[in-house]
């Protein structure tokens, strides 16, 4: 919840991704997440680390 746009709904849905799916290969990979696309992903870029 400490990146820009994610909330808590975010937060989880990215948690309960990872919980199915394994870790994210890519930062690509985080829009299969739902409500992240393209310009939510363009803020987050920064602070993510795989």
């Amino acid at each position: 919840m400490e990146l820009p746009g994610i909330g808590e709904k975010k937060a989880q849905a990215i948690l309960d991704y990872r919980m199915q799916n394994g870790l994210f290969k890519s930062e690509a990979d985080l829009m299969k997440v739902k409500g992240i696309g393209p310009k939510m992903l363009e803020k987050m870029k920064p602070y993510i680390i795989l």
